[in-house]
């Protein structure tokens, strides 16, 4: 047999004339597709890159400066006729003092550093440099130290969204006084105190320890953090016990007939489901049918775990059936019954695997936003929820709300916004690839 193959290959090779003309432009034509090929390919990987570090970097650009706040260092006068009497009670003093008024004080201290300012309106754009959060600072820095009642002492203050915004030149001063909001007068005010060098830009520790809020220079990202993460516990605790339950018993136990076969194949098509869809999911019964609270953890949570659930399962079915079957032989040939098997032998060995998958079906919970909306997690939500049945928002919600907000100050929130969540996404990605690599099997 092997001669008449070897007769044949050489009658072929007599045939052919391989150093014709015809043949070497064959050979050509073959090289030449091949590195047109790979050039395309290289190609499509570049463009890919280059619009990721465009994305990358406009996000950076715009969202670097949304951690950062412009302050105005003010000589306040705690006027004791304006403050509560320091040697009240602390219960007492802290609720006086939340009848204070405070932007009496603001304004004294104002009108004391501008004596040539006069007029209501003048005034009132004289107290407008400052944020609308000024007020909350004085009590904090009173609460602090009730001491500084009857005293004079400099204190730094938040400006407003239109200063921070000059400060940081993403509005021109150089444009006539009507195309835009600061008035010449108040640029001359903003630049006598530049000159005092009382004027400062600095890391904003509110925008990560605060909440939500209608001023661009008051609003954090931690109550959608504290959503984000109440509504991931709720999903993880929903999907990944049943998603395991469902990914076990169909690939150790189901029997193989039409039922199993119908279950599969609805499995794999829910995984490409749309995600708005979960959320009329979850519109319909968590609130129209169970009357479940609106804008919850829970809720979303819930939503999220019929979400994740199909890829939970497709994730865990397959890192199960990864494991080779000769461990399953040897488990029964030791007289391990099939839930032994099971729980004892394969769970454990593919669980890097089921992790792997886990980490990231919620990595994409963690990016969703429509199914959310479905189900009212769009209020303005300023407290930090404390529980999964507080109304809370979520990052992606929240990025959405600053988004379609007119004020200039919130395209730079947003960014910074979609930074954060980023970092989270890419910390759950990157754990997700440190199983993998980290204890993974190879059989």
């Amino acid at each position: 047999m092997s001669d008449d193959r070897a007769n044949n290959l050489d009658v072929l090779s007599r045939r052919v004339n391989w150093k014709s003309t015809q043949m070497r432009a064959r050979v050509r034509r073959r090289y030449w597709a091949d590195r047109l090929f790979r050039l395309s390919g290289f190609s499509a990987v570049v463009i890919a890159g280059l619009f990721l570090l465009f994305l990358l970097g406009n996000i950076i650009q715009n969202g670097i400066s949304g951690f950062m706040q412009t302050s105005i260092e003010i000589d306040i006068a705690f006027d004791p006729t304006l403050l509560p009497d320091p040697t009240l009670p602390p219960d007492q003093f802290s609720a006086a003092l939340a009848r204070a008024d405070m932007q009496r004080l603001l304004r004294q201290a104002l009108m004391a550093e501008f004596p040539n300012v006069s007029g209501r309106r003048d005034i009132i754009q004289l107290t407008r440099m400052l944020s609308s959060g000024a007020r909350a600072q004085l009590r904090q820095v009173i609460l602090k130290d009730p001491s500084v009642i009857g005293t004079t002492k400099r204190v730094r203050i938040l400006a407003s969204d239109e200063v921070d915004q000059v400060m940081k030149g993403n509005i021109d001063v150089g444009v006539s006084e009507e195309n835009r909001k600061l008035q010449d007068k108040e640029l001359a005010w903003l630049g006598r105190f530049q000159q005092e060098d009382r004027v400062s830009l600095s890391f904003h520790s509110r925008f990560i320890t605060g909440g939500d809020s209608r001023e661009p220079e008051l609003v954090g990202v931690r109550g959608a953090i504290t959503g984000s993460a109440l509504t991931l516990l709720v999903t993880l605790l929903t999907a990944f016990p049943v998603g395991l339950a469902a990914a076990i018993y169909l690939e150790e136990f189901a029997p193989r007939n039409r039922f199993t076969d119908i279950i599969e194949v609805n499995i794999n098509n829910l995984a490409a489901v749309p995600s708005i869809v979960f959320g009329l999911l979850g519109l319909a019964f968590f609130l129209g049918f169970m009357g479940m609270a609106r804008s919850a953890p829970l809720v979303g949570g819930l939503t999220l775990a019929l979400l994740t659930l199909p890829t939970i399962i497709i994730s865990a079915r397959a890192a199960i059936a990864a494991v080779p079957g000769s461990i399953r032989d040897a488990a029964r040939g030791l007289g391990a019954s099939p839930m032994q098997v099971a729980f004892h032998h394969v769970v454990p060995l593919a669980m890097p695997g089921i992790m792997t998958g886990t980490i990231i079906g919620m990595a994409r919970a963690l990016g969703e936003s429509a199914p959310l909306l479905m189900i009212g997690m769009v209020a303005f939500i300023v407290d930090v929820p404390g529980g999964v049945n507080d109304p809370a928002t979520v990052l992606p919600v929240q990025i959405y709300l600053w988004a379609d907000s007119p004020e200039r100050a919130f395209i730079e929130k947003t960014s910074a916004a979609i930074m954060v969540l980023l970092f989270f996404l890419i910390s759950m990605n990157g754990l997700a690839i440190w199983l993998r690599q980290r204890f993974e099997r190879k059989w």
